[in-house]
């Protein structure tokens, strides 16, 4: 049983220092004089009383305005969309965004799904609608107007600002470690990827649906904030797919602390949610609608998976007069597909069981890191920026410098690589050999299991989670944070420790 995070119970209200609680960090302190001192400024003032203009949260919302500014200037050679000479490769500059504003025929004036199928689930839809229609509203009044270069600047503007209310989620989320927000602010993935494609408008839903759940508790108010992340959680889902599986964790954490009423609740609004977006297109216009989901059962093994890795290993060292079987998966893709999703769905049980018979009730950041990494392990699909899912869920679950910055070195390489097999695949011409692209993929899924099992870790081993060493319990878990297991899990564990306790031997006298 654990006792609710409030102040003044687990501890002074003040903010964590990475230098002194972070050990990577505190070695690399040691260039600059060592940890934080005991007498430093503010060092001991409870979290919202500095009184200087710098304090941790405007420097790490600063660093994240600085690092899309530095993004959106990465991207800059390809705002034009002319793209001579492969230059969106050459340049590392491309993106879908802009890409697919003539792709989607946005240029002309069509509107997704009643002109053209989209191949994104549909708030994404929606969303490129509303801004690329305006702009060719605009561009047909001015014709001397690149519609691409604005479209992509109206999304990169609106993509960051979400962005930005992701880390402000964050910060929000811990505020005694403003400091794990930074994780977040300088990430590499953050420069490299933020505007590649339209992630970060499911990834801003779902930061928003952690944090309602987060502020939930008993009473109408906290019924109403879990039904709210139930709809927040929702729009995600129907932007992009993976919000949805956050509410596994959820079900499975209210399943261990006799919360169930409030993840069902939080469920059903969700699903309600994601049917009422899609009617309006599903029903009128079911063909065009259908496209993302046609696209995703028939596509084959896509670069950097898993079974990507797999199939280059069967063409290299398998026998040549034979198929391997990833190279049989590829051109079976119903059988992939049912593979594929068994594993993520034999991975989450194995998440639920961790969840039921750890030691300590894990926290919900913890789990939807799982889940969601499982997915990209095993998914057919792993496309560049799919990292962006995975990086709030990782500060908030393992706010840890170092094998962060390893992880990130490893998204960095394959990012490399990647753009170099584009490059290659345009031209016909390799810029390295294959094995190149498919160690950085293998560095990149190892890196991201590696996490996993560090992740894991810690919920067995609960001392060595950072954030419940400043936090008692969980300050994601909402009306969960300090809940007793239930009764159920209680007697099973009672049940279980007398069944596995040997008979207590019988003394004798003769």
């Amino acid at each position: 049983m654990s006792t609710k995070s409030t102040p003044g119970i687990d501890g002074p209200d003040v903010p964590d220092h990475p230098s002194r609680s972070d050990g990577f960090v505190r070695g690399l302190s040691g260039l600059i004089g060592g940890p934080l001192g005991d007498h430093a400024v503010a060092r001991g003032r409870p979290v919202g009383a500095e009184r200087r203009f710098w304090t941790a949260v405007r420097i790490v919302l600063a660093l994240t305005c600085l690092t899309l500014a530095l993004h959106w200037v990465q991207k800059s050679p390809c705002q034009d969309g002319a793209w001579a000479n492969n230059e969106q490769y050459t340049r590392f500059c491309y993106t879908d965004v802009l890409a697919l504003y003539y792709a989607e025929r946005l240029n002309e004036g069509a509107v997704p799904y009643r002109d053209h199928p989209v191949e994104y689930p549909v708030l994404t839809g929606y969303f490129m609608g509303a801004l690329g229609l305006p702009v060719h509203s605009a561009g047909a009044e001015n014709p001397d107007m690149n519609q691409g270069q604005w479209f992509y600047n109206l999304n990169a503007l609106v993509l960051g600002a979400l962005a930005v209310v992701t880390v402000a989620v964050i910060l929000a989320l811990r505020r005694r470690r403003p400091w794990d927000a930074a994780l977040f602010a300088l990430a590499p993935a953050l420069l490299l990827t933020a505007t590649v494609n339209w992630d970060f408008l499911a990834i801003g839903l779902a930061a928003l649906g952690l944090l309602a759940w987060a502020r939930s508790g008993p009473g109408p108010k906290g019924t109403l904030l879990v039904a709210l992340s139930g709809v927040l959680l929702g729009l995600g889902g129907a932007a992009k797919m993976w919000p949805l599986f956050i509410l596994g964790p959820i079900l499975v954490l209210a399943l261990r602390a006799n919360r169930i009423r409030a993840a069902l609740l939080s469920i059903v609004t969700a699903a309600v949610t994601v049917v009422l977006v899609n009617l309006p297109v599903a029903i009128p216009y079911r063909d065009n609608w259908n496209r993302f989901f046609e696209l995703n059962t028939t596509r084959p093994i896509d670069w950097g998976t898993f079974w990507y890795i797999g199939r280059y290993l069967d063409g290299k060292f398998g026998d040549p007069a034979s198929v391997g079987p990833f190279q049989w998966l590829d051109g079976n893709i119903p059988t992939l597909n049912h593979l594929s999703y068994a594993l993520f769905g034999l991975a989450c049980l194995g998440i639920g069981a961790l969840a039921l018979l750890a030691p300590r009730r894990p926290r919900l950041a913890q789990l939807a890191f799982l889940v969601v990494a499982a997915f990209l392990i095993f998914s057919k699909v792993w496309s560049q920026q799919f990292v962006l899912w995975l990086l709030p869920l990782v500060v908030l679950a393992r706010p840890k410098w170092g094998a962060f910055l390893v992880w990130q070195v490893a998204e960095v390489c394959y990012f490399i690589a990647f753009y170099g097999q584009l490059l290659g695949a345009s031209t016909g011409t390799p810029v390295f050999p294959e094995g190149v692209f498919v160690l950085a993929a293998s560095l990149r899924l190892a890196a991201v299991m590696a996490l996993v099992v560090l992740v894991v870790r810690e919920i067995m081993n609960p001392e060595q989670d950072a954030v419940r060493r400043t936090y008692v319990d969980d300050p994601d878990g909402g009306l969960l944070d300090g809940a007793p297991d239930a009764p159920w899990l209680d007697r099973w564990r009672s049940r279980r420790s007398t069944v596995e306790q040997p008979p207590t031997p019988v003394a004798t006298t003769t």
